[in-house]
């Protein structure tokens, strides 16, 4: 399994997951030329990913998900509610497909278990991706304003993770945005701080984990490297020695082999089969 942050901010959010011959992207919040632009630096032609996941409705999700559908005849996921609330997005001779909370669907090679969470939008989730032939497990959990009990346990024997690190404390509420706005953010629907991504990965760490990459980091109220101490600190003292990375917005990460890494720092992986 490999995969690439394609970018993560409040401007977009993209992740391409690929194991054996299949591609699916994780949200699509970039537009349909700047989705396109973005998979071919990874090496991935557009036309071959097999399926767009969505989390949620909110834009930076979903901005070019109708148009790449509609473009390339890709189909999209979504819970019915999700599919609801984006309604505008779609022209209607688009492939939407549901899926449901709690109910595994598989993608070729890959299974993708949604798991509910809490944020401000309809019907949010977040995803445990595994690779059928490895048993590679990749979490992704961004937009979320708490972790539950549901997804400490889904995302708890993960070789990766993409996690959300939006805020730092002090930035936020030195800030210039209105005080309802610094309120919903910090709330148990809005989003995690630095501190709070650190305290859950600390519950996540297992001896699989060999890659975490901090993501949807908050342009105005934190910076890479503020994410990166606080959550390098406590990784550090759990006994990580994987690769530890910042997603940006204005472009994808290196795209990361998870076997290669769980090879180099992890447990032994043990094939399904």
């Amino acid at each position: 399994m490999r995969f690439s942050v394609l970018g993560s901010g409040s401007t977009g959010n993209a992740t391409l997951v690929t194991g054996g011959g299949t591609h699916i992207l994780i949200d699509a919040g970039f537009s349909g030329r700047e989705l396109h632009r973005r998979l071919e630096a990874v090496g991935v032609p557009p036309g071959d990913v097999g399926a767009i996941v969505v989390t949620h409705e909110h834009g930076d999700h979903t901005q070019g998900a109708g148009i790449f559908a509609r473009r390339h005849g890709t189909p999209l996921w979504m819970t019915l509610r999700t599919r609801d609330a984006c309604a505008r997005l779609l022209k209607g001779s688009e492939d939407v497909r549901l899926y449901r909370p709690g109910y595994a669907f598989s993608l070729g090679q890959l299974t993708i278990e949604p798991f509910i969470t809490v944020h401000d939008a309809v019907d949010p989730v977040a995803l445990a991706v595994v690779d059928q032939a490895t048993g590679l497990r990749l979490g992704i959990a961004t937009d979320m304003g708490r972790p539950s009990v549901q997804l400490r346990h889904a995302l708890k024997t993960c070789d990766g993770l993409i996690l959300e690190s939006n805020y730092d404390e002090v930035m936020l509420w030195a800030g210039e945005y209105p005080p309802s706005v610094k309120a919903r953010i910090a709330s148990s629907h809005g989003h995690l701080s630095n501190q709070a991504a650190a305290n859950f990965l600390a519950d996540l760490m297992n001896p699989r984990l060999s890659a975490v990459i901090l993501a949807h980091l908050s342009a105005e109220s934190n910076t890479p490297e503020l994410a990166r101490s606080v959550v390098g600190k406590t990784l550090r003292t759990r006994g990580f020695r994987g690769l530890l990375d910042v997603a940006q917005p204005d472009g994808p990460t290196e795209l990361v082999d998870l076997e290669h890494l769980r090879a180099r720092w992890g447990a032994p992986q043990l094939s399904l089969f």
